[in-house]
This record gives C-alpha cells, sequence and structure tokens, in this order.
C-alpha cells in the first residue's frame, strides 16, 4: 500500500468520526402525543434519558436553551446518569435546569445499569444528589398522583438488565389508575403480564448509537433488540411505550444513524383499567 493510499485511508476515517461526533450535537426534539379521549384531560411530560456525563456533548446551558419556552406537568429520566463517582459534580448543573422548570407534579427518575456500576456509598451518592434536587428516586416503587380526581400511579421499574426488576415489589402499592411506568431497560414489558400500564418511558439502546445501517450490535442486549424495537414509540399488548435515544453516549463520543434526543408526551389521563 502506499504512503498516499494510507494517507487518504487515515483521512477518511478522520472524516468519518468529524462527522460522527458532529451528529452527538444535533440534539433532536420529538413531542409525541397520545390522542386521549374527548373528555380525558392529558398530562404533559418531558422524557430525558442516558445523559452519560462522561460522553454528553449537550452543556447544561444549551439544555436550559432547548426548554426555556418550554411548560410541563412532569419530569421522566430514565437512567443512565453516569458510570463514574467523579461526575457526580457535572449531574448538578442539569438538574438545576430540570427544578427551575419547576414541573407541577415533580420530577422522577429511574436508575440505569451504567448507574449500578457505582456500588454502595458512591450509589447512595448520586442518589442523594438526585433527591437534593427534589428528585423522587423509584426503585421497584411507586408514588401517587390525583390530578382532577383522576388516579395516576408513577410507577418505577429498576433496571431489568441488571436483574434489578422486581415486578410484584414496584406495583405493590399500585391502585386503580393511569399507570404510568419509568424505566431504563425496555426488555422488561415482555415480562409484565398481569402487571398493566397505559404508558411506558424507557431508554437503554440509544437508538443504537452507531447504525451501520442496522444496529446489528445490539441483539446480544434482548429480545426487544433482536427484533430492531431500539428507539421511538411502539405498542405491547395495546399499550403503548416509547424508547428515547438519550442524550449522550457510551464508548466513543460518536453517533452514526441516530441523534441524542429531548422528548415531550402528552399522556391521555383517564378512570380506566389498571391494577
Amino acid at each position: 500500500m502506499t504512503l498516499f493510499m494510507i494517507l487518504l485511508i487515515v483521512a477518511c476515517v478522520g472524516f468519518i468520526l468529524y462527522k460522527a461526533y458532529k451528529n452527538t450535537k444535533d440534539v433532536q426534539i420529538n413531542k409525541i402525543q397520545i390522542t386521549p379521549e374527548p373528555a380525558d384531560p392529558a398530562l404533559s411530560i418531558l422524557h430525558l434519558s442516558d445523559l452519560h456525563l462522561e460522553n454528553i456533548s449537550l452543556t447544561p446551558k444549551q439544555l436550559a436553551d432547548k426548554l426555556k419556552h418550554e411548560s410541563v406537568d412532569m419530569i421522566a429520566l430514565t437512567g443512565d446518569f453516569l458510570d463514574r463517582k467523579r461526575s457526580i459534580p457535572r449531574l448538578i448543573p442539569y438538574l438545576r435546569v430540570l427544578r427551575d422548570m419547576k414541573p407541577t407534579y415533580g420530577i422522577y427518575a429511574v436508575l440505569g445499569n451504567h448507574d449500578y456500576v457505582l456500588k454502595n456509598q458512591d450509589l447512595a451518592e448520586l442518589i442523594a444528589v438526585l433527591e437534593a434536587y427534589d428528585i423522587s428516586v423509584l426503585q421497584n416503587d411507586s408514588e401517587r398522583l390525583s390530578i382532577n380526581g383522576q388516579v395516576i400511579n408513577i410507577i418505577g421499574i429498576d433496571d431489568d438488565s441488571t436483574n434489578r426488576s422486581n415486578l410484584p415489589l414496584a406495583y405493590q402499592h399500585v391502585k386503580q389508575g393511569t399507570n404510568i411506568v419509568l424505566t431504563h431497560d425496555p426488555t422488561v414489558i415482555l415480562d409484565m403480564q398481569g402487571y398493566p400500564f397505559d404508558y411506558l418511558m424507557a431508554g437503554h439502546f440509544h437508538g443504537g448509537q452507531i447504525c451501520y445501517p442496522k444496529a446489528y450490535h445490539l441483539a446480544k442486549m434482548g429480545k426487544l433488540a433482536k427484533q430492531n424495537v431500539i428507539k421511538g414509540l411502539h405498542t405491547h399488548d395495546k399499550a403503548p411505550f416509547y424508547i428515547s435515544e438519550g442524550l449522550g453516549q457510551t464508548g466513543l463520543n460518536i453517533r452514526i444513524g441516530s441523534r441524542p434526543e429531548i422528548t415531550f408526551h402528552q399522556i391521555p389521563v383517564s378512570r380506566y383499567k389498571s391494577a
């Protein structure tokens, strides 16, 4: 191989990596409308997932700029904030942005597999920081809201990919009402027979992050990934669920065939079914 060919290959690879890094700055804002019945009100939810603060290209100020004209009833955070103790201080400016939005019914979070890289006191410190910014961390637990006389159960199912999900525990206090589920790995829905939900939000797959043209590397991440169900709006047993592509990246800070996203959901609140 000639020197010219080597330099050409290096230049091509460099250009591809540069473009792939630029993609991490191209944050998509997606608005999902789940059509309610005419008499049903809707709950507006901001959903963020997979910040991965070791590899995120969106600064807290840029996040604030993207959210400054938005008003929501609730914020849902579906895990993988970080995987290093030293990254915890970096999380705080992002949490300030979210707290300053003053969502009417609060901020709720679950943890992801990368968060559980932290152990013992380090994990407790992460949870304490989240709670210090008025975020309810749900680890196989639920909280109940009453909106205009209607019951809404916010159910947090712990991370399924690290075998921490416990459906009986997560649902033990759930009463009849609208069930909104937060979880990190959406694969848990395949085990949720008898545990109904009206809407579920998750992350974990990053939309493949690097798709060439398909995210073949995700096949090892469970049955949903094998079916290429890795992003966007889907249904399971007629119930809708959404998989966020996340805000940050793992491994290299690049994206090919995927983009980071911020998602707003309008979820109908009804007096029907559930638990």
